[in-house]
């Protein structure tokens, strides 16, 4: 009885804080159905009907049907060139002993101490440089570079804690490095594996300052969050369709991290376990 009277607090803190997370949600969902005049009369009440009219005309008023293609390409593209670069680089670090290896992943960390709007204009000018300025194929190229730092130093932790045995067994069965590296180390750090991609996927797929500066608002290359905003003006301020749009963006967020929570949880499990 003492015990669950000493976590009640936290229970009820627990709560709380879930509210505050399905409360913006709810209003978000159900103002999706909703015109100005009942958002703004009733804005918590439940909508009249579940009419898809602010659904169909967000997606046709911000073309947000090519905008999510090319979200759709430079996220994927993006995280497939993440995990081409940032799995075979771990992977040289964790197998790395004395101090090279450590120096080489402080290296990387060191891109954590780098704020993101400080990068803008070097960037930029990188881009007009290699000629790639307004294309999605500077920012395939771009954004793994800011997703390096955290990846390689994720998966380092993980690799680090595959024995030394089972490279060796592989080894005697004849396994060259890259067969080590794809039937040994890969497989066993899924869940590190999976957690980066979660965490890219949400940082890509929500990138909106350099998508603005670097592709433009071009409706051929512009991405989904740069196309939202225009909702605004093109509507003149209808916040149900504002928010039917911002509504229609969440759905392959939530698409992908069902499909990457259970990994995500092993790999918090078994990081409390190592600990």
């Amino acid at each position: 009885m003492k015990f669950l009277k000493s976590w009640l607090p936290a229970h009820v803190l627990a709560w709380l804080y879930a509210a505050l997370l399905v409360v913006p949600l709810y209003y978000l969902l159900v103002s999706a159905f909703k015109t100005n005049d009942e958002i703004f009369g009733s804005p918590f009440a439940l909508p009249t009907s579940l009419s898809a009219h602010n659904f169909t005309e967000a997606f046709s008023s911000a073309d947000l049907g090519p905008a999510v293609v090319n979200s759709v390409l430079v996220t994927a593209l993006a995280l497939a060139l993440t995990l081409g670069l940032a799995i075979p680089a771990a992977f040289a670090i964790a197998r790395t002993e004395g101090r090279v290896g450590a120096f080489v992943e402080r290296v990387f960390s060191l891109g954590f101490l780098v704020p993101t709007f400080a990068a803008l204009f070097p960037t930029f000018l990188l881009a007009a440089a290699t000629g790639l300025f307004h294309t999605r194929a500077f920012m395939v190229l771009f954004l793994p570079a800011t997703a390096m730092p955290l990846s390689v130093v994720i998966l380092v932790q993980f690799m680090r804690t595959i024995p030394r045995e089972m490279e060796e067994a592989a080894r005697i069965d004849g396994a060259s490095t890259f067969g080590v590296l794809r039937h040994v180390y890969t497989p066993m750090c899924m869940p590190g594996i999976a957690t980066i991609l979660l965490l890219n996927f949400l940082t890509f797929w929500n990138e909106y300052l350099y998508s603005l500066v670097i592709i433009g608002p071009d409706p051929e290359q512009r991405t989904v969050q740069v196309a939202l905003p225009t909702l605004k003006s093109l509507t003149g301020t209808d916040y149900g369709i504002l928010t039917a749009g911002t509504v229609l963006t969440l759905v392959p967020v939530w698409a992908v991290y069902t499909v990457l929570q259970k990994r995500m949880q092993q790999a918090l499990v078994s990081g409390a376990v190592k600990m």
